[in-house]
């Protein structure tokens, strides 16, 4: 299969998706979103095609890879949204697809989701002015956790347990004319581990990340990773997540609530598995070449 991977060249993922792509025998082009475009009309790349896509590997490509989200102002990130959404609908296969990454990527859309599909999920509040984050941070017991509404590897995460803690953040809304959204969710007492399931197509991937400095599990802030097999329920649970978002390649994060059942902290539609493959000694590289194969051959089912 002719694959693409859209993401930066010499990040570990890309290449470690390129290097076990080709060894396999599958020519690989890595594309940065800066290189994405697209053109519209008769004449516009191969003879009486009516649309073609920038650069040609993209255009030629029978599976595309993303790692990474794009960046950029509103307008480019849209834009390249929008090719790989064209892309997809000329029949081409995107792991995972722009539409389960705004969807993922975004914290409150994505649990708010989950819980129509009667998945459990924290509880969680999204105010903008003062007055608003004030009663959303009494109402769950004044100590509750603040995220940034799109971000990822525990970055911005604080725990807001006293009044001291929420000033600074009344004192931002306050003096902002706009507001400054903010994303509070419960706080949930927990035993300093949580659980990340990978999926990657059919095949999955366990560990739990324990830290015992931090109230965060965070790989990348220091907690460790061990192999975990996960009870089959919280497997099932894990795919249900990914399948209400529609995300092929999903980290789903799990950690037992106070009644013992697995809630669903979030779903990540562009997981990293460096850590996951260093404590498993299982790369899932290979399943992830696997699953790209498997969708050059037949579409995924209807969600």
């Amino acid at each position: 299969m002719r694959l693409v991977v859209i993401g930066t060249p010499g990040a570990w993922h890309v290449e470690r998706i390129a290097v076990t792509a080709q060894r396999r025998g599958h020519p690989v082009d890595v594309v940065e979103w800066r290189r994405l475009g697209g053109a519209i009309g008769i004449g516009a790349g191969a003879p009486g095609a009516l649309e073609t896509f920038l650069p040609e590997s993209l255009d030629r490509a029978e599976v595309v890879i993303i790692r990474g989200m794009p960046t950029g102002r509103l307008e480019e990130v849209i834009v390249r949204m929008d090719l790989l959404g064209r892309l997809i609908e000329r029949g081409t296969p995107v792991i995972n697809n722009p539409r389960a990454l705004e969807t993922a990527i975004d914290k409150y859309l994505s649990l708010a989701r989950l819980a129509a599909a009667g998945i459990q999920v924290p509880r969680t509040i999204v105010a903008q002015d003062a007055e608003g984050i004030r009663r959303a941070w009494s109402s769950l017991g004044g100590d509750a956790v603040v995220k940034p509404l799109f971000g990822s590897c525990g970055r911005g995460i604080e725990r807001l347990a006293t009044a001291a803690d929420l000033a600074p953040l009344l004192a931002a809304a306050e003096a902002s004319g706009d507001g400054v959204t903010t994303y509070l969710q419960e706080f949930i007492p927990h035993d300093g581990w949580d659980i990340r399931i990978l999926l990657v197509g059919g095949a999955s991937f366990a560990i739990r990340r324990r830290s015992a400095t931090d109230w965060r599990t965070n790989l990348a802030r220091g907690a460790v990773a061990e192999p975990f097999s996960p009870p089959a329920d919280w497997l099932a649970l894990a795919r249900e997540a990914a399948r209400v978002l529609g995300v092929e390649v999903a980290g789903v994060d799990l950690l037992p609530g106070s009644d013992g059942r697995p809630l669903v902290l979030e779903v990540n539609a562009v997981p990293g598995w460096r850590g996951l493959a260093a404590a498993t000694h299982a790369d899932p590289t290979d399943a992830l070449i696997d699953w790209a194969q498997e969708r050059t051959k037949s579409p995924l089912p209807a969600t």
